[in-house]
C-alpha cells in the first residue's frame, strides 16, 4: 500500500511539474527580455530622471544623448555618435543578421517648461528648459527595450540585429530627417518607435506633412521722425506679409495650419528697422498640397517685399513627411500592448494624479485611462494637427508608434503638468511598459520572418512602386543653431 501511495506521489509530481513548465512555457511574459525589465525598475527610473533633471533643447543634448551612450555601450552595445553632420545623434547595435530592427529614440526638452515634480505649477527655474514632451521617457523606453532584446539574443544564440536611433531635436529640427537623407536606415527591416501619452493604445492617425521656413526681410535704416522718407522698414514687410497670409486663410484646404511668430522686429520705434524676421510652419495632411500652399506663401512674401521696396529671402529650417501607417505592425503591437497592460498607480502616485486633475478641471474619474489599453482603430486620415519627423521614416521603411500613459490622463501635450508627472515614477511605469512592448515585438519578428516580410509587401503597396523620397528639408545641412539665443 505504501508503494501505491509513494507511485502514485511521483506520478502527480511528474504530471505537476510538466504542467508547470508547460505553462510557463505558453506564457509570453516569461523570458529573459521580461524578467530584465521587471527588476531593472531602478535603474532606469533613475536614468529616466537624470536626463529630466538637465533638459536639453534641440541639437544641444550633449549630456542627454551621452547619459543613453553610455549605458548602451555598457551593455555591449557598439555606439557610432556625431552621425549625419549632428554631434548629438547616434547609432546603437547589437547582434548579426536579420531581420534588422530599429528602435526610435528621442531625448531633446522644449524651451519655457522648467517644472518641479510636484501637482502644481512651480518652476524650477524661470523661463527654463523642461521635458513637456516627455523625451526624458522616449529615449530611455527605447534604450531600455534595446538593452532587454540584447539579453534575448544572447541567451539563446538567436539570429538578428537590433539598433537604437539616437535622434536629436525632434521640436522642430528634425534629426530623423537628415539621418534617413544619409541613409542610415537603409538595410533596416522594420522600425518600432513609441511616444509618452496619456493613455495606451498604438498609433493610427497620418499626422501632418510640414515645411518650417524662416523669411528675413532686409530695409534702409533711418530715423523714424528726422527722415522717415530715407527708410524702408524691413517690419513693414514682415507686417504686410503676415496680412497677405492671413488673407489666404479662406481659400486653402480646411486641414492646412500656418502659424508664424516675429523673431525680430527692429531694435528701437525711433530706428526704422533695416532687419527684420518671421519664422513660419506651414502644414498639411498630404505633401503635394503643402508643396502648392507654400509657394503660395512664398509669392506672398515676394509680393509684400515689392509693397514696401524691401527685399526677402527664405531658408527651409526643416520638413517632414506625413505619417505612413502599417497595419500589419499596428495588429501586432496591439496584441503585445493587450498583454502588457497599462500603468497602475500605488496609492502616492494616485493622490499625485488627482491633484494634478484638479488643476484640469476634470473629474478623477478620467484616471482609469492610464490603465486601459485602447482597442485597435482604423487608420485616421489627418485633418490638422501635429507633425513629427517620423514621418520621413515611416516612407523609408515600414514603422508603428504606439504610446503609453506615462502622463496624466486629461492633460495637455508640451504642459507642466506633463513635465511634473514625466518626472516621477508615473513617467518611469509607463517607459518600463514600452521597453516591454518592443521586446515581446521583436522576439515575435525574430522567430516569425513571415510577419516580416507581410509587413514590408504592405508598406512597398501603400508606397506605390514609383515612390522617390525626396526631403521637404532639401540639401541643407543640419540647422544645428536653430535652438540657441541670438
Amino acid at each position: 500500500m505504501k508503494k501505491k501511495t509513494v507511485i502514485l506521489w511521483c506520478a502527480l509530481f511528474v504530471f505537476t511539474s510538466s504542467f508547470s513548465q508547460k505553462k510557463k512555457k505558453d506564457d509570453p511574459l516569461d523570458n529573459i527580455a521580461i524578467e530584465y525589465l521587471n527588476r531593472s525598475f531602478d535603474v532606469y527610473d533613475k536614468l529616466q530622471k537624470l536626463i529630466w533633471s538637465h533638459p536639453e533643447l534641440g541639437f544641444l543634448e550633449t549630456e542627454s544623448s551621452g547619459d543613453l551612450q553610455n549605458h548602451l555601450q555598457g551593455n555591449g552595445f557598439t555606439v557610432e555618435s556625431g552621425v549625419a553632420g549632428m554631434p548629438t545623434a547616434f547609432v546603437a547595435s547589437y547582434g548579426s543578421g536579420s531581420p534588422v530592427i530599429g528602435i526610435l529614440a528621442e531625448f531633446d526638452a522644449l524651451p519655457g517648461l522648467s517644472q518641479d515634480t510636484v501637482p502644481y505649477r512651480k518652476p524650477l527655474i524661470e523661463g527654463g528648459n523642461g521635458h513637456g514632451c516627455g523625451h526624458n521617457l522616449f529615449g530611455v523606453g527605447s534604450v531600455a527595450g534595446a538593452v532587454a532584446i540584447k539579453q534575448w539574443l544572447e541567451s539563446g544564440k538567436h539570429q538578428g540585429t537590433v539598433k537604437i536611433f539616437g535622434t536629436p531635436a525632434e521640436e522642430g529640427g528634425g534629426g530623423k530627417v537628415y539621418m534617413v537623407r544619409d541613409g542610415l536606415f537603409k538595410g533596416v527591416d522594420i522600425v518600432l518607435d513609441w511616444h509618452p501619452s496619456t493613455g495606451n493604445g498604438v498609433s493610427v492617425g497620418t499626422g501632418t506633412a510640414i515645411q518650417m521656413i524662416d523669411y528675413s526681410f532686409y530695409g534702409v535704416s533711418s530715423h523714424a521722425a528726422g527722415s522717415p522718407d530715407k527708410g524702408r522698414s524691413a517690419l513693414d514687410g514682415v507686417e504686410a506679409f503676415n496680412y497677405m497670409v492671413n488673407l489666404l486663410r479662406e481659400h486653402v484646404p480646411t486641414s492646412s495650419r500656418i502659424h508664424y511668430v516675429i523673431t525680430n522686429g527692429g531694435e528701437a520705434p525711433n530706428v526704422v528697422p533695416d532687419y527684420a524676421k518671421v519664422s513660419y510652419y506651414i502644414r498639411n495632411p498630404k505633401r503635394e498640397v503643402l508643396k502648392d500652399l507654400t509657394n503660395w506663401i512664398g509669392q506672398a512674401a515676394e509680393g509684400a517685399a515689392k509693397g514696401t521696396q524691401t527685399t526677402v529671402k527664405s531658408e527651409i529650417i526643416s520638413g517632414f513627411y506625413e505619417l505612413l501607417n502599417n497595419r500589419t505592425l499596428a495588429q501586432l503591437v496591439q496584441k503585445k500592448l493587450e498583454l502588457v497592460g497599462g500603468v497602475i498607480y500605488d496609492d502616492r502616485e494616485r493622490a499625485f494624479a488627482e491633484e494634478i486633475v484638479k488643476s484640469l478641471n476634470q473629474n478623477d474619474s478620467i484616471l482609469k485611462n492610464a490603465k486601459i489599453i485602447r482597442p485597435l482603430q482604423e487608420e485616421k486620415p489627418s485633418l490638422g494637427g501635429g507633425s513629427t519627423d517620423v514621418g520621413d521614416v515611416s516612407w523609408n521603411v515600414p514603422t508603428i508608434s504606439f504610446g503609453t500613459a506615462t502622463f496624466i490622463p486629461g492633460s495637455a501635450g508640451h504642459s507642466w503638468q506633463n513635465v511634473a508627472s514625466g518626472g516621477s515614477t508615473i513617467g518611469t511605469k509607463g517607459l518600463i511598459n514600452a521597453a516591454k512592448v518592443f521586446s515581446l515585438t521583436a522576439i515575435e519578428l525574430y522567430t516569425n520572418p513571415g510577419l516580416v516580410q507581410e509587413a514590408r509587401s504592405e508598406f512597398e503597396r501603400k508606397r506605390g512602386a514609383d515612390f522617390l523620397y525626396v526631403p521637404l528639408l532639401g540639401d541643407r545641412v543640419p540647422a544645428l543653431d536653430y535652438r540657441r539665443k541670438k
